[in-house]
């Protein structure tokens, strides 16, 4: 045996697991289930969403027959905190939840320029990467001294960069830059963070860095400057000596060479003294004949 039973819907009941589903920079999905299961007709919710920074309400309203829900909340800001509040239209039981919307990013490419008696600080500009961001909010430069372990607030700028001062000797410093902090601090870009621990040494980290690669530029830029021509003058000496020993060796065959034999012939000290002996010795002229020049 077995009976049909049919439950009365109560109205009064609050919309069952809401949750988010994704949250960005400008948006928030959300999630949720009607009260009972099978509407069986349109059900009407009110979503309400406040700004837990701004300290204001707004109201939208969802018509649906469908069991699970889905709603986007759109036009919310960067790094934001937000109140959801879901409940029939006829002011039921209600759910709610928060939602932290995603921060602007940090700014890219930050780096150190060393000067005489300072640092500047440089990075790209926000406005390349998120839409949301314009110029006219600027940038805000925090640093941290691991030595004194804490951490100071340097200013705020609208530009690309940022001159630091005063930085003591042998402190090891880490610089962020970010978007500037809106309503007392409460809505941020994420940080920049940049490690500086080139100071120490009785030198200012500046004055290392800027005199140290010049001084190491001065000596070997010459020295190698002075290697290239020594060996450059090198090589041209023993090109010339190899020419000269070549040539003298040719023209030195050359004259011994005989056509008939195909080869060069040299003669020794011996050879020549044969040759000596060989021919007739001039004694000298007698007075009466005659000397014929030719």
């Amino acid at each position: 045996d077995y009976v049909v039973v049919k439950m009365i819907p109560d109205n009064r009941l609050p919309p069952r697991h809401l949750h988010s589903v994704h949250t960005g920079k400008t948006f928030a999905v959300i999630k949720w289930e009607s009260p009972y299961d099978s509407p069986d007709q349109d059900m009407l919710y009110a979503v309400a969403v406040k700004d837990l920074v701004r300290k204001t309400d707004r109201t939208y309203k969802v018509k649906t027959r469908n069991s699970t829900v889905e709603y986007t909340i759109k036009r919310l800001e960067p790094g934001g905190k937000y109140h959801v509040i879901v409940q029939l239209g006829n002011m039921s039981k209600e759910s709610s939840m928060k939602i932290n919307t995603v921060p602007l990013s940090a700014p890219d490419a930050l780096k150190i320029i060393t000067e005489k008696d300072h640092i500047l600080l440089f990075w790209k500009s926000l406005a390349l990467k998120e839409s949301n961001f314009n110029e006219s909010r600027g940038y805000e430069i925090h640093m941290f001294d691991s030595l004194m372990n804490i951490t100071a607030y340097l200013g705020n700028t609208t530009e690309n960069f940022f001159k630091v001062s005063n930085l003591k000797i042998g402190h090891n410093y880490s610089f962020s830059v970010q978007a500037r902090c809106l309503y007392s601090g409460q809505m941020c870009g994420e940080p920049a963070t940049l490690l500086y621990d080139e100071l120490g040494m009785g030198e200012d980290s500046s004055a290392t860095k800027s005199s140290g690669s010049t001084d190491v530029a001065a000596i070997v830029v010459p020295v190698l400057f002075l290697l290239l021509v020594t060996l450059g003058i090198g090589f041209v000496v023993l090109y010339m000596r190899h020419r000269r020993l070549q040539n003298s060796f040719t023209a030195f065959a050359n004259s011994h060479y005989s056509s008939r034999l195909g080869s060069a012939i040299f003669s020794s000290g011996d050879d020549l003294g044969d040759e000596d002996d060989e021919a007739p010795m001039i004694t000298g002229f007698s007075d009466d004949v005659p000397m014929v020049i030719a």
